[in-house]
């Protein structure tokens, strides 16, 4: 998100959730890391070192953000926060996990028409590299970090254009879940036709 432009203001972990009012920087980021994947620290040790606020037990859900990004386990995205997060002004919530919202939650952002980004279509990018770096090793092959970047934003990109394809519904509003799961029973069922079986 950061590289994008994007102000990154919470971060998280089962323990509870750190707050940074002006964002992070890049550097508080790679700070947040080392703790995180080599120390295995928690994120309160973060926030108690800088004199960050820091809220002890509680996830990120309750702080007014424009764009929400639920990227850690599955339901942690309860339906009582998907209504904080309407009441408090959020116009997206992108999943970067495997189901991370309640079936609740997902309602509650479809019914609000907020936009909503299913993880099989937002996630989808791990397992599309994942599946660049199989073609890699099966044709020998060794791609730059720039040309599996390249590749995969064709990825995500084809992702999104069929949500929207599959998912714009008639007053111009977009049902990304629609979408996404409508192309995936096209891309099966086509599939399926290729293959000869009817």
């Amino acid at each position: 998100a950061m590289f994008l432009g994007a102000k990154v203001v919470t971060l998280s972990d089962s323990n509870g959730t750190v707050y940074l009012k002006n964002g992070f920087t890049d550097e508080l980021l790679a700070e947040v890391m080392e703790l995180k994947n080599i120390q295995r620290g928690r994120i309160s040790e973060f926030a108690s070192k800088h004199g960050f606020e820091y809220f002890e037990g509680k996830t990120p859900w309750h702080i007014p953000v424009d764009i929400a990004l639920p990227c850690a386990t599955q339901n942690e995205l309860t339906g009582e926060d998907a209504k904080t997060l309407i009441a408090n002004g959020v116009i997206c919530v992108a999943e970067g996990a495997n189901m991370p919202s309640t079936l609740e939650a997902v309602e509650h952002f479809i019914e609000a028409k907020i936009l909503y980004a299913p993880g099989k279509a937002s996630n989808a990018g791990g397992v599309a590299t994942s599946g660049l770096e199989m073609s890699q090793n099966a044709i020998r092959l060794g791609w730059t970090h720039a040309e599996v970047d390249e590749r995969l934003h064709a990825i995500m990109k084809d992702i999104h254009a069929n949500c929207v394809r599959y998912g714009t519904k008639e007053d111009g509003t977009v049902n990304y879940v629609d979408g996404a799961n409508i192309a995936g029973f096209v891309k099966v069922a086509d599939a399926m036709l290729a293959q000869g079986i009817y």
